[in-house]
């Protein structure tokens, strides 16, 4: 009893500080507060109610509903999970308008596959706009104007993630790496802002005197200055043919060589960064069929949980004929139901499949002696669904026979061919005697 008080403090305590996360729309930390609160107490019906609503506020409405159902399962009556439930039924227009959505979303992965950015934007705007709190569709357009460098926009877009869910790793990695872009930028303008104006220094005396350069060479009035200045001209472009010209020719060539390094060293970040977001853009890919999974899933077990629920009390109750229970119990997909479901739905399944496979059984007999093949597929095809194995392959043996007389010879060799590989020492004799025309 110690170990059991020590199990539900500990999954209160957790429940306790994802309730506080939430508060505060620390979302990642709830759902994993709550999810070990849920390890120590899998049947903490507040826990479990609480993470349902803290998907639903991230727009993961597929993953709340499989939390409510769970605790539906656990405690059926008195349990606000019902509510949550009910509400969501109740509106199957705004069920549509997510499902929409999560189609939508998937679309634009497909356009990202195909390098249709603009696309997939276009897409993701309509998404968000239909469910303004699904939180993968923000981090992902945010993620497509990073990419197409849209960078206000994807600032904007990055603000609405952040305010669902605060602490989430993906957002945050996103509003970093923004932050690294914004200022690399204006590193990049300081620099070109910098001027650097060119100077004269000279001495006179013990002075230093500094001005700006001359833009110009000033006239000199004078048969003597004309002179000099020929002389200065013939002597400056000796100069500068033999002693300037190969330091300029050097200075180019050293300037050509930085640009092209630092032209360079730029496309390589580029590269750097398109590859990490090309990165995110396939981990984006590869959870997009599990979060299709997840919905579809969701809805099976949804489905499942209720027929399972309202053929057990007509089961109880005994007010239901076999075959339409039977109709119900085929719908159901027996591995999404928990422990107490399954039981449930076996108990059913186990008398009742039982007692209508021999109904249907022993009219198909009938219907095969009368040539009327039809009814006699469709009610063995009844009993495979319920038991494959029944009367020990003698229905199994039977319908494909029943295939061969109506002429359908495809099934008839592949249910002969299943005989074969699970019953073959069957006796198979004494099946056909009164399947041919009259003499």
């Amino acid at each position: 009893m110690e170990y059991t008080k020590k199990l539900v403090y500990q999954s209160n305590y957790w429940y306790n500080d994802g309730l506080k996360r939430a508060r505060i729309r620390d979302m990642s930390g709830a759902i994993g507060s709550l999810k070990k609160s849920l390890q120590y107490n899998s049947e903490n019906i507040a826990a479990r109610n609480l993470l349902g609503l803290v998907y639903y506020g991230r727009g993961e409405v597929g993953e709340a509903l499989v939390e409510w159902i769970l605790s539906k399962n656990f405690q059926s009556h008195e349990n606000i999970a019902n509510y949550y439930i009910k509400k969501l039924q109740e509106n199957p227009t705004e069920l549509e308008k997510v499902n929409q959505a999560i189609r939508k979303f998937n679309q634009s992965l497909d356009y990202c596959y195909q390098d249709g950015e603009d696309l997939a934007i276009i897409q993701l705007k309509k998404v968000v706009d239909a469910h303004p709190t699904f939180l993968k569709a923000y981090q992902l357009l945010s993620l497509l104007y990073i990419h197409t460098q849209q960078y206000g926009k994807a600032k904007h877009t990055l603000k609405a993630a952040h305010k669902l869910d605060t602490t989430n790793d993906i957002t945050l990695r996103y509003m970093h790496e923004m932050n690294e872009l914004r200022r690399k930028r204006a590193i990049k303008q300081a620099e070109k802002k910098e001027e650097k104006p060119q100077t004269v220094t000279y001495n006179i005396g013990n002075e230093t005197i500094i001005q700006p350069a001359s833009s110009g060479v000033k006239e000199n009035a004078g048969l003597m200055t004309v002179i000099n200045i020929i002389i200065g001209i013939v002597v400056g472009v000796a100069v500068m043919w033999f002693l300037i010209m190969p330091a300029v020719n050097r200075s180019t060539a050293d300037r050509t060589n930085k640009q092209v390094r630092e032209f360079s060293d730029q496309i390589a970040e580029q590269e750097a960064q398109i590859s990490a977001l090309q990165t995110e853009l396939e981990s984006y890919r590869a959870t997009s069929e599990e979060t299709e999974n997840a919905q579809q899933t969701a809805k099976s077990t949804l489905d499942s949980y209720e027929i399972v629920l309202s053929m057990y009390d007509h089961y109880l109750n005994q007010d239901m004929s076999d075959s339409a229970m039977v109709e119900e119990l085929l719908k159901v997909n027996a591995d999404s139901l928990g422990t107490l479901g399954r039981e449930q739905f076996d108990t059913m399944t186990g008398d009742i499949y039982s007692r209508y496979s021999e109904v249907l059984y022993s009219t198909a007999q009938e219907n095969f002696q009368v040539a009327n093949y039809a009814d006699a597929i469709t009610n063995l095809s009844t009993v495979m669904q319920m038991n494959e194995g029944y009367d020990d392959g003698q229905a199994m043996w039977l319908l494909a026979q029943a295939y061969e007389a109506s002429g359908d010879t495809e099934n008839a060799n592949t249910w002969k061919q299943k005989v074969e590989e699970n019953y073959p020492d069957i006796d198979t004799s004494g099946q056909t005697e009164d399947t041919g025309e009259e003499q």
